[in-house]
């Protein structure tokens, strides 16, 4: 099994990358898809409009957050595909899950690992803020 590895888009893409998967739901700010290099972007598995943007505009707290994303997760079949998805790619090579924050702790990205890993996929740590 390779290695499931989470990196900012802004950092220069390496071939250890492996496949680079976009786990943003908006495309980051001044980066070109060359730039980018990517081989997807699974907007299905992000949050959904209604509570990022009750998180981004102070309507809702992180932890309220990131347990109604929780339940998102669990209930989206595209998560499952996704999931499914990392497993075949990891038997060949390594996967990359590139994002835009800054601060990756209060982002969407603890959940997503949490259930990556509830689902039986490890991954390195992510960033620190």
């Amino acid at each position: 099994m390779n290695t499931l590895k989470w990196k900012r888009i802004y950092e220069p893409s390496e071939v250890s990358d492996g496949d680079r998967i976009l786990v943003d739901q908006l495309w980051p700010r001044g980066v070109s898809k060359e730039k980018a290099a990517l081989e997807e972007w699974a907007k299905p598995i992000t949050p959904d409009k209604e509570i990022r943007e009750a998180y981004h505009k102070g309507r809702m707290g992180y932890v309220e957050f990131a347990k109604k994303y929780s339940e998102e997760l669990k209930n989206k079949q595209a998560f499952v595909e996704f999931a499914n998805d990392l497993r075949e790619r990891l038997e060949d090579r390594n996967v990359t899950l590139v994002f835009a924050g800054k601060t990756p702790s209060k982002t969407h990205l603890p959940t997503l690992r949490e259930q990556l890993q509830r689902a039986g996929i490890d991954s390195e740590s992510l960033p620190s803020d």
